[in-house]
C-alpha cells in the first residue's frame, strides 16, 4: 500500500485488505478461491487459409485454444456446432475462423450472425472489422439494425459478406423483405448465434420460431446453412440449442482458456434485530463494500435486480465518492436508457474514464467493457448461471479477481449464503423455452404466410399446422386455393409481434422539466407499478416524479424534482381456475397443471425514505385492470390437513409458505423471478379449499409453471427446510415473510401445515 495516499497498489493487494478488515470478515459466511487455470493449447489447423494465419499472428495467436480447435473441425466437417464455455474465453473465434475460411475459399458465400443485442452486435463488428483488416482481403461485415442508415441498406443486401443483425430485426425487416436479399438466402453458409442461453422463456420461445421461418426462406432459396452457436454455461446446451435451431448438434465444452485466480466471497448484512430476524439493508452493505473499492482505485461493476435499485446504488455511490473521483465517474447502466447513452458508457469503461458502473443485467452479456477487476452483486441475480455470467465480467485478463455477494433478505439469498456448496457443487440452470406455445405460435405463422404461401402437409417445427391454417383462413387472415395458403390481409403481421414480451408496446417516459425530451421507456406489465401517476421515477441517479399518465396513448409525463423517497407499489391478484391438464395426489395434497386466467390491478403505492428505507407514507392508484389467460401450476390441501386451524392461521401458514416457495422456485427454473408469480388462496375459487398457485407471467405460459409441477416434492422439501432452518422467532424476510404479514404465529402455523403434510405421508 501507498503509505502516502493510503491506496492499494494492486487487486492482491487490495484482496488482502479485505482480508485484514475485520468489520468484513466479521460478515463473510464463505470465502471461495478459485485457482488460476493455465491454457490448454491446439496447434492451428493446417487448412486454415494462410490469410487468416497471418491475421491471427498478427493479435499475437500462434496457437488456438483446445475448444477454438475442436469448435472449427467441427465446423469443417459440416455439422452444426455448439460452444458452451465460460466469460471470456475466446468464443468468437469458435465461429470466426471458420465462416471466413469458407468466404476466402468462395466469396459468393455469406454468413449470418444473430446477437440478442444491438450493443452486442456492433460490439462483435468492430473485433471482426479488425481481424479482417489483418487478413488484408475485401471482406465485407455489416451490422444491419434500427440505426443502418438507408442508404447504406441497399450496399449491404447486396454485398454484405457477413451481415450482423438481433433476432429483432431479422423477424420485423430481414425475413418480411426477403426478395431484397435473395444474394445472402441463394449463399447463406453459416448462421452464427451467440449468446445462446439468454434465448430463453418468452423471448426464446419466440426466437425458435423466428429461425423456423429462416431455415423455411433459406429452402426456398436453394440453401441449406449450417449453425455456429456459442453459449454461456447452461445444464443442457445441446438440448437447448437443438429445440432452438431444430436441428442436431455437436457439443464442445472442454474449456481451453487461461484465466487468473478468482475470490467469490458470501456476504451476508448484519442482523439489526435478533428476534424479528431483520438484517441491515443489502442496499447499504453493498454501497459500502462497492464504496470501499472504488475509493482503493478498483475498477468496480456492480449488478442491481431491478431499476429501482441500480438508480439507488448510483445515487448513494455518486455522493459517496463525489469529492475524489468525480460523479461522473460513476455511472449507471440498464434497459430503458437510450443507446447514445449506453454506448458512451461503455467507451468510458474501456477507456477506464469511468471507474465504476452500476448495471442490471443489461451489462450481463459479452459487450466489451475493458478490463474490471472487482464485481459486487446486490442480491443473488436468480439463477447460477448469471451469477457466473455476472462474476465473469471481472478479471478477463489473467490477473487476480474479486466478487463479493451481497445477500437480501429473501429466502434464497439467505439459503445460498448460509449453503455455500449448494451453489458451488450444483450445475446451472436448464434452459427452458416453448416454441409450440399457441399464441406464439400462431404469431409466427401468420409472419411465414406472409412470408411465403404454405403448401398442403407442410410442417413448421415438429407441429402439424393444419388447424392453425383452417383457423387463419375462417378468420379471413388466410386464403386457401388448392393445396396452399395465401396471405389475404393488408396488413404487415411482424410489425405488430414483439419477441421480448407479451406486451405490443412499451410505455414512452417523457421529461417535461425543461421543454419535452423522451428520457427512456417501460413495458406494458412494469407500467402500472413503476410509472403510476405520483410514481418517483430514478434516471441516471436524478429522481422525477410521474406528474400524468396517459393509458391509452402510453405515455408518462415527468418532471424533474429533488425528494428524500422512491415509491414501491402493490398489485392485486385475481386468479380462475380453466381447465385442468395433469394432476397426482399423495398424502392429502394435490397437485395439479392446467389454464387459468388472472386478472391483476395495482392498487397503492408506498413511499419508502432514501437510506433508511422507512415507509414514511402511500396513496392509492387508479389503473385499469389487466387480464391474463395464461399455464398454471397448483396444489390443494386437503381439508383434513387443515382441521383444528382457523381461517387466519391457514391463510397466515398458505402465505408463509407461498413467501419461501416464490423465491426458492428460480433454483430450478432459468428464469427471471418476475416471470413466475405465486398466489395463495385460502378458499380457492374453483374448490372452495386452501391452494398455493403459480402462473407463468405471460399468455399461453411458456413452460415454467409445468416444469415446477414436476419438481412439486424437492420445492416443498426445500420449504421446509428453509424455515425450519431460520434463526428467527415468529418469522422474517429470509423465511416466511415479516411479522406484518404473516402475523406473530406465522412461521409455527407454516411449520405445523408443513408438519402435517410429512406426517401424512
Amino acid at each position: 500500500m501507498n503509505p502516502l495516499t493510503g491506496k492499494v497498489a494492486s487487486i492482491d493487494e487490495l484482496i488482502e485488505l479485505v482480508r485484514d478488515t475485520p468489520e468484513i470478515m466479521s460478515q463473510v459466511t464463505y470465502w471461495h478461491t478459485i485457482p488460476p487455470r493455465d491454457a490448454s493449447y491446439s496447434d492451428v489447423p493446417p487448412q486454415l487459409h494462410p490469410a487468416i494465419r497471418e491475421a491471427l499472428s498478427g493479435k499475437g495467436i500462434f496457437k488456438l485454444y483446445a475448444h477454438q480447435a475442436q469448435a472449427f473441425s467441427e465446423a469443417v466437417q459440416g455439422r452444426h456446432v455448439v460452444t458452451v464455455t465460460p466469460t471470456a474465453s475466446g468464443k468468437t473465434l469458435c465461429y470466426n475462423l471458420p465462416v471466413l475460411q469458407s468466404i476466402v475459399e468462395d466469396d459468393a458465400a455469406r454468413a449470418l450472425y444473430l446477437f440478442p443485442t444491438k450493443a452486442l452486435a456492433q460490439d462483435q463488428v468492430a473485433e471482426l472489422q479488425q481481424f479482417v483488416d489483418l487478413m488484408e482481403m475485401d471482406i465485407k461485415t455489416h451490422t444491419y439494425d434500427g440505426d443502418t442508415p438507408p442508404a447504406v441498406r441497399q450496399a449491404i443486401r447486396n454485398a454484405g459478406h457477413i451481415v450482423v443483425t438481433n433476432p429483432d430485426m431479422l423477424h420485423s425487416a430481414i425475413l418480411p423483405h426477403h426478395t431484397k436479399w435473395v444474394k445472402l438466402f441463394e449463399n447463406i453458409k453459416y448462421i452464427v448465434i451467440d449468446e445462446v442461453h439468454s434465448y430463453r422463456g418468452v423471448f426464446g420461445s419466440h426466437v425458435a420460431n423466428v429461425i423456423r421461418r429462416l431455415k423455411r426462406i433459406c429452402k426456398f432459396y436453394g440453401s441449406s446453412p449450417q449453425f455456429i452457436c456459442a453459449s454461456a454455461t447452461i445444464d443442457n446446451p445441446k438440448e437447448h440449442a437443438e429445440r432452438l435451431i431444430g436441428e442436431q448438434v455437436a457439443l464442445v465444452d472442454r474449456n481451453g482458456a487461461p484465466a487468473g485466480e478468482k475470490h467469490f466471497v458470501f456476504y451476508n448484512p448484519p442482523v439489526v434485530n435478533q428476534q424479528l430476524g431483520i438484517r441491515r439493508s443489502s442496499v447499504l452493505e453493498t454501497r459500502k463494500l462497492a464504496g470501499l473499492l472504488l475509493k482503493q482505485s478498483i475498477q468496480t461493476i456492480v449488478f442491481a435486480r431491478s431499476r429501482v435499485r441500480v438508480e439507488l446504488l448510483l445515487t448513494y455511490l455518486q455522493e459517496l465518492v463525489s469529492h475524489e473521483l468525480g460523479s461522473k465517474s460513476i455511472r449507471g447502466y440498464r434497459g430503458g436508457y437510450l443507446p447514445k447513452l449506453r454506448r458512451e458508457i461503455e467507451r468510458g469503461l474501456r477507456s477506464g474514464e469511468i471507474r465504476g458502473v452500476v448495471s442490471t443485467n443489461a451489462l450481463e452479456l459479452g459487450i466489451d467493457i475493458g478490463q474490471l477487476q472487482a464485481c459486487v452483486l446486490n442480491g443473488y441475480p436468480g439463477t447460477i448461471a448469471s451469477t457466473w455470467q455476472q462474476s465473469g465480467r471481472a478479471g478477463r485478463r489473467q490477473e487476480s479477481s474479486i466478487t463479493f455477494m451481497v445477500a437480501s433478505s429473501n429466502p434464497l439469498d439467505q439459503y445460498l449464503v448460509n449453503n455455500p456448496r449448494y451453489f458451488f457443487e450444483r450445475p446451472p440452470e436448464r434452459a427452458l423455452i416453448h416454441p409450440d406455445n399457441l399464441i406464439i405460435l400462431v404469431d409466427h405463422v401468420k409472419c411465414a404466410s406472409y412470408e411465403l404461401p404454405f403448401e398442403l402437409n407442410e410442417k413448421f417445427g415438429d407441429e402439424s399446422l393444419k388447424d392453425i391454417l383452417e383457423f387463419l383462413t375462417e378468420e379471413r387472415i388466410l386464403h386457401h386455393v388448392k393445396d396452399r395458403w395465401y396471405w389475404m390481409e393488408q396488413s404487415f403481421p411482424a410489425h405488430d409481434i414483439s419477441l421480448r414480451s407479451a406486451a405490443q408496446e412499451n410505455f414512452i417516459i417523457i421529461d417535461m422539466t425543461n421543454g419535452s425530451r423522451v428520457l427512456g421507456e417501460v413495458d406494458r406489465f412494469s407500467a402500472p407499478t413503476l410509472i403510476h401517476e405520483e410514481a418517483i421515477y430514478i434516471h441516471e441517479g436524478v429522481q422525477f416524479q410521474v406528474e400524468k399518465l396517459d393509458y391509452e396513448e402510453k405515455k408518462a409525463y415527468v418532471r424533474e424534482v429533488d425528494v428524500d423517497y422512491y415509491t414501491d407499489a402493490n398489485m392485486a391478484v385475481q386468479l380462475k381456475v380453466l381447465h385442468t391438464q395433469r394432476e397426482s395426489e399423495e398424502s392429502g395434497l394435490q397437485r395439479q397443471y392446467g389454464e387459468v386466467t388472472v386478472n391483476a390491478k395495482a392498487t397503492i403505492f408506498k413511499k419508502i425514505k432514501l437510506r433508511t428505507h422507512e415507509n414514511i407514507g402511500s396513496g392509492p392508484i387508479h389503473l385499469p385492470e389487466e387480464e391474463l389467460h395464461t399455464s398454471s401450476y397448483w396444489f390443494t390441501f386437503s381439508e383434513k390437513l387443515t382441521e383444528s386451524m382457523s381461517a387466519n392461521d391457514v391463510q397466515y401458514a398458505l402465505l408463509g409458505i407461498a413467501n419461501v416457495l416464490v423465491h426458492i422456485a428460480p433454483l430450478y427454473l432459468m428464469c427471471d423471478p418476475l416471470d413466475i408469480r405465486v398466489v395463495p388462496q385460502v378458499k380457492a375459487v374453483h374448490n372452495k379449499l386452501p391452494t398455493v398457485f403459480f402462473y407463468d407471467r405471460y399468455p399461453g405460459g411458456v413452460g415454467l409453471s409445468e416444469r415446477l409441477y414436476e419438481v412439486h416434492g424437492k420445492l416443498l422439501d426445500q420449504a421446509s427446510r428453509i424455515i425450519s432452518e431460520c434463526g428467527c422467532i415468529s418469522g422474517c424476510p429470509a423465511c416466511v415473510g415479516p411479522i406484518e404479514e404473516v402475523g406473530l404465529t406465522g412461521k409455527q402455523l407454516a411449520l405445523k401445515l408443513m408438519a402435517r403434510l410429512e406426517g401424512a405421508g
